[in-house]
C-alpha cells in the first residue's frame, strides 16, 4: 500500500471530495476562516462524512510543505493510476491526444500544464522520469484537481516511448521556434502526441529527431518564447478547434 499524500487548496482537496470522497483520511481547516468559501466547503465536506479537523495557519503549512494552501490540507491515500500508458491507449475511444513534456522542472509549470491539458480533454500527460518534475503537493495545487483526472506517465527513456507511440500511427509534433510551418499548418484531427521542451533550453536534440513534424507559435511581439504551460494551452486548444 502506498503511503497517504498531502493535497491542498480549495479546487484540488474540493475536486478529490467531489470525485473520491472515501479516500481522504482527514482534512485540516483553519478555524478563524469564516468567509463563504470557506462555509461552503466546509458543507461540502461534512456532507461527504469526512474527518474534519481544526487547525491554525502554521500548521497546515507545515503538513501542505507551502503558505499557499488558503486555509485547506487533506491526508489522501493515493488514487489508483492506469495500469501503464499501453492499457490507457488500449482503452481510447477515438483520436488520442497526449501532451508530452520534455525537462520540465517547475512543479507551478507542470501544475498549469495538466490543468490545460484537463481543460482541452488530453487524453495523458507524458514526461521523462529525469530532467521532470514529479507530481507533488505544490503541482497538485496549481492544476487546481486536473493532478487527480489527467494521467501522467513518466517514463525511462522518452524517445523510446515516442517511438512506441509512432507504431501505434500516433503522429508527434513537435513545437520549436525556428520550425518552417506554424501549429496552424499541421492537422491536428488524426491521433497526435503534441511534443513541448521547458522553456529556454526547449527540446532535447533527441526528442526533437524524434518527432515526426515540426511547427512554431507565431510570435508577433518582442518576446522569443511562451511559457511551456500557455504553450501547451495553444496548442491543445488548437488541436480540440480542429477536432470539434
Amino acid at each position: 500500500m502506498s503511503s497517504p499524500k498531502v493535497l491542498f487548496g480549495f479546487h484540488a482537496v474540493g475536486v478529490r471530495l467531489k470525485t473520491a470522497p472515501a479516500s481522504i483520511i482527514e482534512v485540516y481547516y483553519e478555524a478563524t476562516r469564516r468567509d463563504a468559501r470557506m462555509r461552503q466547503f466546509l458543507g461540502k465536506a461534512k456532507e461527504a462524512g469526512v474527518r474534519l479537523i481544526e487547525a491554525d495557519a502554521l500548521r497546515i503549512a507545515k503538513l501542505a510543505g507551502s503558505h499557499g494552501h488558503q486555509g485547506v490540507a487533506a491526508r489522501v491515500e493515493p488514487m489508483p493510476q492506469t495500469a501503464s500508458l499501453d492499457d490507457l491507449l488500449d482503452a481510447i475511444e477515438g483520436p488520442p491526444l497526449l501532451l508530452v513534456l520534455d525537462g520540465v522542472t517547475d512543479p507551478h509549470n507542470l501544475g498549469a500544464c495538466l490543468r490545460v491539458a484537463d481543460g482541452a480533454g488530453a487524453h495523458a500527460v507524458i514526461a521523462p522520469k529525469d530532467h521532470a518534475v514529479g507530481l507533488n503537493a505544490t503541482v497538485a495545487k496549481v492544476a487546481s484537481g486536473a493532478a487527480e483526472t489527467v494521467p501522467y506517465f513518466m517514463v525511462t527513456n522518452l524517445a523510446r516511448t515516442l517511438g512506441e507511440l509512432k507504431e501505434r500511427s500516433i503522429w508527434c509534433i513537435g513545437t520549436s521556434d525556428d520550425a518552417p510551418r506554424t501549429l496552424y499548418q499541421a492537422d491536428f484531427k488524426a491521433p497526435v502526441a503534441l511534443v513541448l521542451g521547458a522553456e529556454g533550453p526547449g527540446m532535447r536534440q533527441l526528442t526533437r529527431k524524434t518527432c515526426d513534424e515540426l511547427v512554431s507559435i507565431p510570435m508577433r511581439g518582442a518576446v522569443e518564447s511562451l511559457n511551456v504551460s500557455v504553450a501547451s494551452g495553444i496548442c491543445l486548444y488548437e488541436a480540440l478547434r480542429q477536432r470539434s
